[in-house]
């Protein structure tokens, strides 16, 4: 009898354990998902703020460009 029950005893600690495992693993599987996406997220805001600055840049020089362009060919119109 008390063979039978340290038996049972002991498989009912390790299902409790193995429950316990694969908890834990789900759990450590879901924080690295969630920083690979926090992480992708990050990357992509960076990225589109350097696009936009660069774009902001290249319309301002444009801009620069065209009003010194207009300016000399109205000066030369004139002359």
């Amino acid at each position: 009898m008390k063979m039978k029950q340290s038996i049972s005893q002991f498989e009912s600690a390790f299902e409790q354990e193995t429950s316990l495992e694969r908890r834990r693993r789900e759990q450590l599987r879901r924080r690295a998902a969630n920083r690979s996406r926090a992480r992708r997220i990050e990357r992509t805001q960076h990225h589109s703020s350097v696009r936009f600055s660069v774009l902001a840049i290249c319309l301002t020089v444009t801009v620069i460009v065209v009003a010194v362009a207009m300016f000399e060919a109205l000066a030369l119109l004139i002359s």
